[in-house]
């Protein structure tokens, strides 16, 4: 009767399994964080493109002198958001290469265990053969003794 294939590791693997889905999670994270820091600086620099145009005068209209100098304020503001959102974007690109790496990493090491996984299953379906081919053999020199005896 043949053994069934048991790999002893199958824990580990399902715990590396389960790791490199983490990171996956993490990883997807990590691109909407950075998507939304990037969307946030999207947003700051169409508020300045519309603050600039808002500037334009036509022809023979008078200037607001506490309009512009509200803008020149808002733009100062605009201008420290975009700062401190760059920041956030260096942090956040920081944040999805490391979240690369360790998905990298949980992949190999889930892949390592799969790969040994596949190599001690064949080697155990080896191993079966051969017994079956022994215990055909044995059979065989068994009935030949019966037989001539």
């Amino acid at each position: 009767m043949a053994a069934r294939f048991r790999f002893r590791l199958e824990p580990v693997r399902k715990l590396r399994e389960a790791l490199e889905r983490e990171a996956e999670r993490t990883l997807a994270r990590a691109f909407q964080a950075e998507r939304e820091v990037r969307e946030y600086l999207d947003g700051l620099a169409g508020q300045r493109l519309s603050i600039f145009e808002s500037r334009h005068l036509a022809a023979g209209q008078i200037l607001d002198l506490e309009l512009w100098r509200a803008g020149e304020r808002y733009l100062v503001v605009l201008e420290r958001r975009q700062l401190e959102g760059y920041e956030r974007l260096r942090v956040a690109s920081a944040q999805v290469a490391a979240a690369r790496e360790a998905l990298a990493l949980a992949h190999r090491n889930h892949l390592m265990l799969l790969r040994l996984k596949e190599r001690r299953a064949l080697q155990h379906a080896k191993e079966q053969q051969l017994r079956e081919a022994l215990e055909m053999d044995e059979l065989a020199i068994l009935r030949h003794h019966r037989q001539s005896a």
